[in-house]
This record gives C-alpha cells, sequence and structure tokens, in this order.
C-alpha cells in the first residue's frame, strides 16, 4: 500500500476507495456538498437506530438450533432500553429470574459462548449467526465441549462473568453489538476471558472487534477466537498477561 501511495501523484489518489472514513467531501461554499450532509444523517440514523433498537432473538435463536448445543435465554437487572443505556452497571448484573434458569443447566464445560445484544441490535441481527457458526465449527474440531449458547438481553461483556460461574465453564466467549460509529453500525466485538467470576477486571479479556463485512471477515475472526482460546487453555492466562505466559512456555 505505501508503494501504491508513492508512485501514484496526489491528484490521481481517490482516499475514497481505500477507507470508510469521511474523507475528501468536497465543499459548498462554506458547508458541505447535499449529498456528504444528507449521508451523515443517515448513517447518524442508523447508529441511533442500532442502540435503542431491541434485538429479536426468535430467528437468531431458530437460526442456531441445528448446532444442537440448546439455548438460554437470560436478561440483566436493566429492565429496558432506556435504563441500559443510562445504566452500564446494571447490565453486568444478572437478573434473579435468569441465575434460576441458568442454574438449571450447570455441567462443567470448557467453552461458554454468549450472544450479547450490547449497543447493536443491528450487529447482532447481521452478524451474530455466521459468527457464532464458525467459531463453534473451530471449537468443535479441537475437542472441546461448549456449553449451552446463552441468550443476553441488555447485557455488557461482564455479564458473562456471573453466567460461566453459575454454568461452570473454563473460558467465556462474548459475542456482543459493538457501540457504532458514523461508518459502521453492524459491527461485533468478540472479548474471551478465562476463568471468568464476577469482578473480573478488563485487563484479563481479549478482544477481537471489528467483525463486519467491510470490516474483519467472519472466517478471519474464527481463526484468531480459537487461537486464543487454545493459548488460554494451554496457559490458564487471558487478558495483557497472555502473550509473556505464551513465552514462557517451554519450546517443543
Amino acid at each position: 500500500m505505501r508503494d501504491e501511495l508513492d508512485r501514484k501523484p496526489a491528484a490521481a489518489l481517490d482516499l475514497r476507495k481505500m477507507t470508510q472514513a469521511r474523507v475528501r467531501l468536497g465543499r459548498f461554499g462554506a458547508g458541505l456538498p447535499t449529498r456528504a450532509a444528507q449521508t451523515f444523517l443517515l448513517d447518524h440514523a442508523r447508529a441511533r437506530q442500532a442502540v435503542w433498537s431491541d434485538v429479536n432473538w426468535l430467528p437468531v435463536g431458530a437460526g442456531l438450533a441445528d448446532l444442537e448445543l440448546g439455548i438460554v435465554e437470560v436478561e440483566s437487572q436493566a429492565p429496558d432500553r432506556a435504563t441500559y443505556v443510562r445504566r452500564p452497571d446494571l447490565g453486568r448484573k444478572l437478573s434473579l429470574q435468569a441465575a434460576q434458569r441458568l442454574a438449571a443447566i450447570r455441567s462443567n464445560h470448557d467453552i461458554l459462548i454468549v450472544i450479547a445484544d450490547g449497543l447493536s441490535a443491528s450487529a447482532i441481527d447481521t452478524n451474530a449467526r455466521p459468527l457464532t457458526r464458525a467459531v463453534v465449527e473451530r471449537l468443535s474440531a479441537r475437542q472441546l465441549s461448549i456449553a449451552p449458547l446463552v441468550l443476553a438481553s441488555q447485557a455488557r461483556v461482564a455479564l458473562a462473568d456471573p453466567i460461566a460461574e453459575i454454568v461452570g465453564a473454563r473460558i467465556s466467549i462474548v459475542i456482543i453489538g459493538e457501540r457504532p460509529g458514523l461508518s459502521a453500525a453492524d459491527s461485533l466485538g468478540v472479548y474471551m476471558t478465562c476463568s471468568p467470576r464476577p469482578g473480573t477486571p478488563d485487563s484479563r479479556r481479549n478482544c477481537i472487534s471489528n467483525v463486519r463485512i467491510g470490516g474483519l471477515a467472519i472466517d478471519c475472526a474464527a481463526d484468531g477466537v480459537a487461537s486464543l482460546v487454545s493459548n488460554m487453555l494451554r496457559t490458564g492466562v487471558s487478558g495483557v498477561g497472555l502473550k509473556d505466559a505464551m513465552a514462557a512456555l517451554p519450546r517443543d
């Protein structure tokens, strides 16, 4: 890419083909051209819709039923979307009813996968099913046991910590809608934690982000998840300490 830029004169470069960021929008007097202004308003509306919409979990669950893992729906202590947006702390805590449902399926597993709405319903609707399928395929090929899938409403990343503790899972994987920007409103993040428990700091999580069409491809993201999970199982470490823990392992 650097060599290509060096070879082309500045006038020949169309940066708009290289990024979805807002570059070279043009100018009309002291303001933006009409097209650029309207596109901004449209993308802003899409971002707001992604944040404030509730996920329809029925097609998500139906689209993953053939994995035969079982599915459990849970919710945080945030009773509605408005509370969830304004009270992040409640999105990290399980409701009492959800904890009771999870206790009924307790059985020690290697992996827990939580699909959480997060801050983008659009991301879940568009990308959660293919990403979950790709992750399950790779982990199953490594002979890892996977707990029933958990679909979590009004959920923050840390909601997986009490879920994993109740279910009895060594590693949690949270597939969650990321906060939308003005370039993309359908981006997923994947957060992985070894030995998750309530109170786990974010420094003990590993993250793969921007999973979407036009961002990180589904297969690449799933490969990254499988690799990180394998390293966590080998070392018993996740987060900022994982790299050093891997370096300390004896070489074959």
